[in-house]
């Protein structure tokens, strides 16, 4: 094994130099920088990512799509009123200077409950946009919670991998100067060595991972500062209700549909009206002009058979609401069942890794005294600790997913941070 410690002096010396120009702390020169901010609570930074968010731009097209209903539904006349006009005379023909001039307005009025139809249909129009608004709030909430959790997650990660390392530097020091003393083999080192590099790629790995995650979250909330906390408390909510957000949105674009059906319905086969208009006429060009005046109306009737085709199709949009909405509140189901589930294995794995870490730090300490006075050798001295950073990692990781799945069990019941 002698013959491959130039080897390992090389893959040494690589990765030292590597570390030469990264930035301090870090083995790759790669950094997403990202600034914890002591004033920043997460309710704000919810604020913020909505604010910036693509989807949140939707809102204001539905917002002037909104104000244009209400504005009909307020309106006095069912539609614009349209002037017509028309001229005759006879100098093509007899020529005897006849001439007939005829002006009308006419004024569309709206059918028997089509104007509260219309203003039903935007007040639930603008009951639609507020949960919509809502449901973005909460979905974004839920984005934002798994990039922080995530980012959180990673860092512990890091700094557990530093940690890691710290100790098999240390512990490969040892093991150099007993090595020079005579008191170990060489093989002893080129152990420790190993140890040591396996240790840095980790270190490599878990930087890469912190670096992902910062960059997710600053791709999501379009900045670079974190809460410096933004645990949770656990929702006494217990189940899901109609006020969930995502069921509420859904709700409200349902009410919409239904009064768009009604709307439809009342505008039946098209819009009575009445004609007000005036007429000048001679017979010849040496007879009186005659002016008169004169009011009419029209009522359109037994057009259901055409209107029912666009009432049916309107109805249909409304079924697959209808479903869509059932379909909503069974998954929003089994997502809360399972953030349970998640939370009572997190209690109970939490309590058994905080057991097995006080073992093993323990068994750890035993087993450096053990090795230190020769009852064992280096790799069982290795493997123990091994075990050891595996029960810390382990611990801290259910401490952190724990708090991590209060969140998330928030989310499911549609509370906001």
């Amino acid at each position: 094994m002698i013959r491959f410690r130039p080897l390992v002096w090389v893959a040494v010396y690589a990765v030292c130099a590597t570390t030469g120009h990264a930035q301090p702390g870090l083995i790759v020169s790669h950094i997403d920088p990202v600034q914890v901010d002591a004033q920043l609570t997460l309710p704000l930074l919810l604020e913020q990512t909505l604010k910036q968010y693509p989807e949140f731009q939707l809102q204001q097209a539905r917002q002037q799509e909104s104000a244009a209903i209400q504005q009909r539904g307020e309106a006095w006349l069912a539609g614009p009123v349209t002037l017509s006009a028309s001229y005759l005379d006879d100098w093509l023909a007899d020529d005897t200077g006849y001439r007939e001039f005829d002006a009308q307005v006419e004024i569309p009025l709206w059918r028997w409950g089509q104007r509260e139809a219309g203003q039903t249909l935007a007040t639930q129009a603008a009951q639609a946009i507020e949960r919509q608004q809502q449901a973005l709030k909460l979905k974004i909430s839920g984005l934002l919670r798994h990039a922080l959790w995530n980012v959180r997650l990673a860092d512990s990660y890091w700094q557990q991998a530093k940690q890691t390392l710290a100790v098999s530097d240390e512990l490969l020091k040892k093991i150099k100067l007993r090595v020079e003393l005579g008191d170990l083999p060489r093989s002893d080192q080129l152990l420790a060595e190993s140890d040591y590099l396996q240790k840095r790629s980790l270190l490599m790995q878990a930087e890469a991972e912190v670096m992902h995650a910062r960059q997710n979250f600053i791709s999501l909330s379009g900045a670079n500062r974190l809460p410096a906390e933004f645990f949770e408390q656990q929702s006494e909510r217990v189940e899901i209700n109609p006020q969930h957000p995502y069921l509420s949105a859904l709700n409200a674009r349902i009410q919409r549909k239904q009064a768009e059906v009604d709307w439809v319905s009342r505008r039946g086969s098209g819009q009575p009206s009445i004609h007000v208009g005036m007429k000048s006429e001679r017979d010849t060009r040496d007879g009186d002009d005659i002016e008169s005046a004169g009011i009419g109306f029209s009522i359109p009737f037994g057009g259901g058979d055409f209107v029912a085709p666009e009432v049916a199709k309107k109805n249909v949009e409304l079924t697959e609401l209808v479903a869509q909405r059932d379909l909503l509140y069974r998954a929003l189901q089994k997502n809360l069942h399972e953030a349970e589930h998640r939370l009572q294995i997190d209690r109970a794995e939490l309590d058994v890794a905080n057991q097995l870490k006080t073992i093993a730090v323990k068994h750890h300490e035993m087993s450096q005294l053990s090795f230190a006075s020769g009852e064992i050798n280096l790799m069982d001295l290795l493997k123990i600790q091994a075990r050891t950073e595996h029960a810390i990692r382990h611990a801290k990781e259910q401490e952190i997913k724990y708090q991590r799945d209060i969140a998330f069990y928030n989310q499911a019941v549609g509370v906001l941070p």
